[in-house]
């Protein structure tokens, strides 16, 4: 380009400018079809069957966003060699810090189990958040050439992009802690948390007012962002803390979306588009899905959102339900063999055996001998949206064969086996006692079925920490042990059965 503006006659003044004008324009195509790509991988991701193009589409998008910036740079910088040096020097260690990124990350991801993703997510928004702020106070060290106008605005930018990494930082590191069992996962009620809440709020807003009128540089303005940024690490600790183990699934996606917005803060402070348009998207998307999520638990968004408002404070009472019943392996191969219609109702205690493997081998050996098997996934059955799905596809089963709690949670009554493997909360009746910590909570009814085996390691209780009645019922017996070695004697019992059927 540049030698063929120089053979039409064009001064180097001109040639330069006029490469700058181009390297923007397709910078600018290039951000374009990026964000496209990125929201065509949020609707891949959106269903089983398609998430593997999602994946594919987000990180082409990424690609491509990656190589029109470095390109911009380089481009634009090339006439001047100070510049140029400069951009050199940004890039190179742009680049080590990919490089320890990776050499730390890979053999993370290969390292972690499916178990572990819920907590690995938290961890990297927290690193989301922590960009955001350093950004932001970037931003403020080093101010960016805008004119008198947009000086104000900009300053607000940077005190919000501050706080919302903030928020996002600390709220992700101790989602982060419940989600590994470091810390209880029981809510922190504080006495008046939402005031305490409210007046963070109340009092970063003022701040934020005496930080854009001393124009970021006085002393009131540098103690009220000292302030605020101190306050908003409290609170992202505190709100996350205040909710309890139950609804940790709806917290992964609600920092999910405060990291969008901290990135799309991030964007802001740094002028960069893409970024303000990403940020959004994941800010969105996590905001609608926590929603979702909420509605399907009988949540309010807002309670959750603000660290529990709104909710009491209720606590699990003991009861004494009785003896519970248990059965073995050959009692349960026999069962199934016998059922004409079974359903199983994975949860957590599936993903930490690792026995969706065995558990997709029983559903195959079901199938051939000409049994009905289904899957109920409650949405919060694991410690992640949509997590035992994933744990399913990874393991082979039929998506047509795996469905959503409201597609059948009526159809109990019809069902001759039900097999709960590794699930606790999500198949508690007590979700139907007044005062009970998991009030309210959709749970899946698989008490209405003739016969629930239910697979456990103990007779404990469950994440929230809520004693199980069903556990007791009389149509109810009890396989304990690892799950993965019950279903893989199960299978090796039907292996046995099935040919004489």
């Amino acid at each position: 380009m540049t030698h063929v503006l120089y053979a039409l006659g064009a001064t180097t003044s001109e040639t330069t400018t006029a490469l700058s004008d181009w390297t923007g324009r397709i910078t600018t195509l290039a951000y374009l079809v990026a964000a496209v790509l990125f929201i065509l991988a949020l609707a891949g991701l959106s269903r089983n069957e398609t998430a593997q193009r999602g994946n594919t589409l987000g990180a082409t998008g990424m690609t491509v966003a990656l190589v029109a910036t470095v390109a911009k740079a380089l481009v634009q910088s090339h006439e001047n060699p100070g510049e140029y040096r400069s951009a050199m020097t940004t890039l190179l260690l742009i680049a080590v810090a990919m490089l320890v990124g990776a050499l730390i990350g890979v053999p993370m991801a290969k390292k972690v189990e499916m178990t572990g993703m819920p907590q690995l997510i938290a961890l990297l928004h927290s690193f989301v958040g922590l960009a955001a702020v350093l950004i932001g106070f970037n931003s403020w060290l080093h101010p960016q050439d805008v004119s008198a106008e947009m000086e104000s605005f900009h300053l607000g930018e940077v005190y919000l992009g501050i706080f919302i990494g903030a928020v996002t930082f600390t709220g992700s590191i101790i989602a982060y802690l419940k989600l590994s069992g470091k810390i209880k996962g029981a809510p922190l009620t504080l006495p008046g948390r939402n005031l305490l809440n409210l007046t963070v709020i109340v009092v970063s807003l003022v701040g934020m007012g005496l930080f854009i009128a001393g124009d970021g540089g006085s002393t009131p303005a540098v103690v009220s962002l000292a302030v605020m940024t101190v306050l908003a690490l409290l609170l992202g600790l505190h709100l996350v803390a205040a909710i309890g183990g139950g609804d940790m699934p709806v917290v992964v996606s609600m920092l999910n979306s405060y990291s969008g917005w901290a990135a799309a803060a991030a964007g802001f402070m740094l002028a960069n588009p893409l970024l303000i348009i990403t940020g959004a998207l994941v800010g969105s998307s996590g905001a609608y899905l926590s929603y979702i999520m909420c509605q399907a638990m009988n949540r309010s968004f807002a309670a959750v959102i603000l660290g529990g408002f709104g909710t009491g404070s209720a606590t699990a009472a003991e009861h004494d339900y009785g003896t519970h019943t248990e059965t073995t392996v050959a009692e349960t191969a026999q069962a199934l063999l016998g059922a004409k219609k079974v359903v199983i109702t994975p949860g957590y205690g599936m993903a930490v055996a690792q026995a969706q493997y065995p558990v997709a081998q029983l559903t195959d050996t079901l199938r051939k001998a000409g049994v009905d098997v289904t899957f109920a996934i409650h949405p919060v059955a694991g410690r992640l949206p949509g997590h035992m799905n994933v744990l399913l596809a990874e393991a082979k089963v039929p998506y047509p064969i795996v469905h959503e709690m409201d597609e059948v949670n009526d159809d109990f009554g019809d069902v001759d086996v039900v097999l709960v493997i590794g699930a606790n909360d999500t198949v508690n009746p007590v979700a139907y006692e007044p005062g009970s910590p998991i009030e309210g909570m959709p749970v899946l009814k698989v008490w209405d079925a003739e016969k629930v085996i239910v697979f456990k390691r103990s007779m404990g209780s469950g994440y929230a920490g809520v004693q199980n009645p069903l556990f007791f019922n009389e149509n109810t017996d009890m396989l304990l042990g690892d799950a993965k070695a019950s279903v893989d004697a199960i299978n090796s019992e039907l292996a046995k059965l099935a040919p004489a059927r």
